[in-house]
This record gives structure tokens, sequence and C-alpha cells, in this order.
């Protein structure tokens, strides 16, 4: 293949020194505007999900089923991507570009009617049918008008897009989310619903401006069907298990038949594409560069770690920093910059070398080191992670530009839409299976890692010791986290507090009653024989009678007494604690927690309550403005969880380091693809005429 692609490039070279340039500049920048608006659509919607994703979470009751929403999303985008690819090959950019953002259109109007988690992940599925082709097309379009080396030239207008996108959709999201309703429509769905004005300007735009001259044979109509199903087969499954295995086990009998399934779709692909030649749509003659199958595998590597990282960030801003929607948006555009410099930067150095070799294991470095400071940022100021984005986004731009070119230069020129295609169908595989596993691993350890936040008797003191006082409790913004997390604990505590005060409040009184016939009777029998009484049913009788009288005032002093020496009160005759009072809590607190903190290590006694309530993470928006000191373990239990998930894709993109050791890229072509078949085209056209 690599013969093939460098003949091609000789003969590009010869046309191109009699030859002029396909399209004018005015032409070329119709095209790019036109493909910036289908851009804006597709950034915009992706900045203002993740920013407001939370509330429609918790508004919906099913904040950790955000996995099948974003999943569904990234399944259906992630298969017709190739889909698109293929189709435009043979079809034409325009008419399939034109379907795709319809298509995304539909869906988010779709999306916006949503009552439940499902179905807002049913709708945004129909949606990424959209969505693919946005995500591909621009690219292979690019890849069509304009050659390697001078794209850096309009690399600037897309990435100025993209930042455009990236600063104003946390903020359209912020507001979006924030709001209770806008013109009597929930705040939230207006997230989805201002697609729909976008959507049409970019249709109109595309529609206007998007006119790609076409070269070759473009009337096959063979479509690779079956291998799009078998893709669907081998995928699904997969995610399903990669969603569901925490709460089915992974080696369950549900697990093992989509194991099954989904190798017996691989299977199924390999042997459909194999015969399906070169009208499959992911041609396995392409693996042959083993450029283009480092790219791919780089690609997917990369898509998991970048998509499970943004992800998750926007999630430890909003639950673990305390920010707003709009403001945890805002505070990710460090991650943009790093990678607007880093994309810019690579593009200009490979428009003026041709060289782009050492971006792969730079990139790829600079990526692990981003996700080494997010994991030393947690629990760590603002600025910390905020710096740990910057690095990860240098990173993540050098590598992804880098990658494109790959997949672009190694293969020819007839073939770029399903070469283009197929670099963000295994970015986007990855991305996917970044998406299920590391919110999948998330939400599942994070149970049992509030579960061990909370045994921590510091933490659990000064939560427990806020919890107990009545004006920390029954302030209005604390009833949601104490009926969510320390009611069932407080409740407990104090009920058994109650009942050995009760006991010990009987134990002093029978002791001051024993007392006092003690002492009453023997002055009165002292009395009566002095006084000559022999009667035993009068002596008795006197005995009663002053034992009665003096029995209340007795007890209500030996009660003080024991209140004064244990720091207790005395409420209705009984010993009581006082919980405003801070001595009386504080001793109540010291007394508890070792044993409440033991309890909870070993899962049993009073921590069943609490894994019933903090295991809960459908609906998180009982932190919004409570009492820090009631909130700190649940946060401290996401924040483990959060590391959990920083640690996987960090490892993950180290193993990817390990391969770009053995990854070669192609050299960069002189022509654009388009340029490539026009002289193609009119060679063949030669060679008629000169046989004539």
């Amino acid at each position: 293949m690599a013969s093939e692609i460098a003949a091609t490039s000789r003969r590009q070279s010869g046309h191109a020194s009699g030859g002029h340039s396909l399209m004018d500049q005015r032409q070329i920048m119709l095209v790019i505007y036109a493909l910036m608006t289908a851009m804006f659509l597709s950034s915009l919607d992706q900045t203002v999900v993740g920013t407001a994703i939370r509330t429609i979470g918790d508004d919906l009751h099913g904040l950790n089923e955000q996995a099948w929403v974003t999943t569904a999303y990234l399944i259906t985008s992630t298969i017709t991507t190739p889909l698109y690819g293929k189709l435009s090959d043979i079809y034409g950019r325009r008419p399939l570009f034109i379907i795709s953002i319809g298509l995304f259109i539909a869906g988010s109007l779709m999306s916006s009617f949503s009552t439940s988690m499902i179905m807002l992940a049913a709708f945004r599925a129909f949606q990424g049918l959209g969505a693919g082709g946005l995500m591909s097309l621009p690219l292979a379009i690019i890849g069509d008008i304009v050659a390697p080396r001078d794209r850096a030239k309009y690399q600037g207008y897309f990435l100025a897009v993209f930042g455009v996108s990236t600063v104003i959709g946390p903020l359209i999201g912020g507001i979006f989310a924030n709001a209770s309703n806008i013109l009597g429509i929930t705040g939230w769905r207006w997230v989805f619903l201002i697609n729909v004005p976008v959507g049409l300007l970019a249709f109109g735009m595309v529609f206007a401006f998007l006119h790609l001259p076409r070269f070759g044979d473009r009337r096959r109509n063979r479509v690779d069907w079956w291998g799009a199903a078998t893709v669907v087969v081998a995928l699904v499954p997969l995610l399903l298990v990669a969603e569901q295995g925490r709460e089915w086990g992974w080696g369950s009998t549900g697990s093992i038949v989509c194991y099954i399934i989904s190798a017996i779709g691989l299977i199924a692909f390999i042997v459909i594409e194999q015969h399906m030649g070169d009208d499959a749509i992911l041609p396995l003659r392409l693996f042959i560069s083993k450029s283009f199958s480092m790219a791919s595998i780089l690609g997917a590597l990369l898509g998991f770690g970048m998509f499970g990282a943004m992800l998750t960030i926007p999630l430890y801003l909003q639950i673990a920093e305390g920010l707003s929607p709009t403001q945890s948006g805002f505070a990710t555009i460090p991650m943009v910059i790093g990678l607007m410099i880093s994309s810019i930067t690579a593009g200009l150095i490979i428009s003026r070398t041709g060289k782009y070799q050492w971006f792969p294991p730079v990139g790829t470095a600079i990526a692990v080191i981003g996700f080494g400071f997010l994991i030393w940022a947690i629990g760590r100021p603002l600025q910390a992670m905020m710096l740990g984005m910057f690095v990860l986004g240098l990173g993540i731009g050098f590598l992804m530009q880098a990658l494109i070119q790959a997949s672009q230069n190694a293969v020819l020129s007839k073939d770029m839409g399903v070469a283009t295609s197929s670099a963000t169908f295994f970015r986007q595989i990855g991305g996917t299976m970044g998406t299920a596993v590391l919110l999948s691993v998330l939400f599942s350890v994070m149970p049992t890692n509030i579960l061990n936040a909370m045994s921590d008797q510091t933490s659990l003191s000064t939560g427990l010791n806020a919890a107990l006082t009545p004006s920390v409790a029954n302030a209005s913004g604390n009833k949601a986290v104490m009926k969510q997390i320390w009611n069932p604990i407080v409740s407990q505590i104090k009920k058994q507090s109650q009942q050995s005060l009760d006991a010990a409040t009987t134990k002093v009184n029978a002791a001051a009653s024993a007392a006092v016939q003690s002492k009453v009777s023997a002055v009165v029998k002292q009395q009566a024989a002095a006084m000559g009484i022999t009667d035993t049913t009068v002596v008795q009788s006197m005995i009663d009678k002053q034992v009665a009288a003096a029995t209340p005032a007795a007890q209500t002093q030996a009660l003080k007494e024991v209140a004064s020496k244990r720091n207790l009160s005395i409420v209705n005759g009984k010993l009581s604690i006082d919980y405003a009072n801070a001595s009386q809590r504080k001793a109540v607190v010291k007394e508890v927690v070792p044993k409440l903190s033991d309890s909870m290590k070993k899962n049993s006694g009073t921590s069943g309550s609490l894994t019933s309530s903090s295991s809960s993470t459908s609906d998180t928006s009982f932190l919004n403005g409570a009492d820090g000191r009631l909130t700190q373990p649940f946060i401290n239990g996401f924040d483990a969880s959060a590391r959990t998930v920083y640690w996987i894709g960090g490892s993950v993109l180290t193993f990817a380091l390990l391969l770009t050791s053995m990854f070669r890229v192609p050299p960069l072509r002189e022509r654009s693809a388009l340029e490539e078949q026009a002289a193609d085209q009119a060679a063949a056209q030669r060679l008629k005429d000169e046989a004539r």
C-alpha cells in the first residue's frame, strides 16, 4: 500500500506542475464556514449537556444512570461513524452531511421531552445517529480539499469555533440547568432545544455552501449493511456488561452470555468485511498498513482516557468542589486552552517542516503526566485540578493531530472518507468503552468509599457532632443531607442513648428510694421504741408515710448529683442529653464514635442504615447548600472514587505510551485527496486519448 501511495504522490507532483488548484480560496472558505457551523452544533451540544448532566440526573432521579445516557449516544455515533465515511466515499459528502444534521436536530428535539433517564438515553441514541456524521465528515472534507501541510492555515478556524463553544457552552448549560423554567419549559430541557435553531443554521449553511467537485465512479450501490449490523452485535453486549457488570457480577451468567454474543459478533464482522472487500464499511486491507493499524489502536486508547476524564471531571467539580454547573463548565476551560495551544502548535510545525513523528510519544507522555496531576489534585485547591486539566489538554492536542494525519496519509486518496471515519470510529470505540467502564467503576466503588470515609473517626466525629446539633440539623439547607445520610444514624444514637439513660434513671431512683427506706426505717424504729409503740403495723405505716414524703426529693437530688457528675440534663424527672449543649453533645460523640466506626468497618449494625442511605447515588442534590461538615464524608468517598477512575485512565495511556515506540508515521502528501483524484482521472483520460 505504501508503494501505491508513493506512486500516487509522484503522479500528483507531475500534475501540480502544469495544473492549478481545483478550488479557489473563496470556495474553500465557504466550505470551511459550512463545516464550522456544523462543528459548532456538535461541540456546543457536548459542552452544554456535560455541564447540565448532574441537574438532569437529579431532576429525573437517575444520576447513577448517567452512563446509559452518555453510552447510548456514543454507541450509535460510534457505529454510524464508519458507515458515514463509506457512504460518503460512494455518494458524496454533501448528502450524507445534510442527513446527519437532520437526524441530530430531530434527536435533540425528542430528548427535550424525556421524563426519565432511560427515555433520555433512547433519544440520545437517536441523536447519536446524526452525531456520527458530524464527528467524521468534516475531517474527511478537509482532507478532500486541503493538502496536509496546508491544513494548519485552516486549523485555527476550527479551533476558534471549538473554543467559543467551549466557553459559551458551560454558560448556556449553566443558565438552563439553574433555571427552574424558561417560557414555561423546565430549564434543563433547553439544553437540547437550543440545538434546534443552531442546527437549522448549520443545515442552511451546509446546503448553501458545501459543493465539492466529484471525480471517479461513485455509482456503486453495494452497501455493507451486514457489516454495520455485526458491529452492533459486537459492541452493544460488551458495553451492556460494562454498564451493568457491577450489579450482575462480572462472571455472572448474563455477563458471560454478553461476552459470547460480542465475540460472535466480532468474528462475524471480520468474516463479512473480508467478503465485502473494498465495499466493506471498514476494509480490512487498510490494516495492511502498520501505520494505519497502530494509529487506530492508539486512537482507541486515547478515546478511553480522554472521554473518561472529560465526563468525570465536571462531576468532580460540582460534587467535590461544590461548583455550580456554570462554574464547573468554565473551570474546564484550561483543558480546552491546552488542547488549542498544542493543536495549533502541532499544525504550524507540520506545515513548516512536514514532519510529525515525535508528536505521538510526546503527546501521550504529556497526557499521562496530566492524569498524574489529576490524581494529585484531588482534595487540593481547585487551581491544582485546573493545572492537571491544562496538562492533559496539551497532551491530547498533540496526539490527536498526529493520529488523524497518520490515518489519512496511510491510505489512498479514494479511501479518504473511510480512513478518516475509521480514525474517528476507533477513538469513539475507546471513548464509548471508557465512558461505560469508568463511570461504572465510579458509581460501583462510590458506596463503599463513602462508607469507608464515614468510618474514619475524625471525619465521623466532626460530621456527627454537626448532625446532633439541633440548629444545624434543623436548618433548611441541611434537611436533605440529614435525610439522605445522617438521620438513620442520629435517630439510632438518640434512641439508644435515651434508653441507656432511662435505665440509669430507674437505677438511680431505685437506689435513692432504697437509701430513703433504710434511713427512714432506722429513725422511725428508734422513735417508736422511745415512745413505747410496739405495734408493727403502726410502725410500718409511719415508715411508709415518711418514705413517700422524702423519696421524691431524694431522687431529685440523686439525679442532680449523677447529672452533674456525668454532664447530663434532667428533663421531666429523667436523665437526658441536651444536644444543644456543646459539652454534652461532644461527650456523646466521643463515646459512640469508636463503636460506630468499628461497626461501619465491619458493615454491620448501624452501618447497615448508613449503607442504604449513602449508597443511593441517583440524586446528589442534597449536597447543594448543605453544611460542609455533613457532606464531607460523601465528598471524601467521591474523591476516592474519582482517584480510582483517573488511575485507570492514566494506566491505559501509559500502555499507549509504550506502543508509540513502535509507531512509524507515514510521510505527508503534497496534494489534497480531490486533487489526487482529479490527477488520476486526468491521467486515465490521457491514456484513453492516446490509445485512440
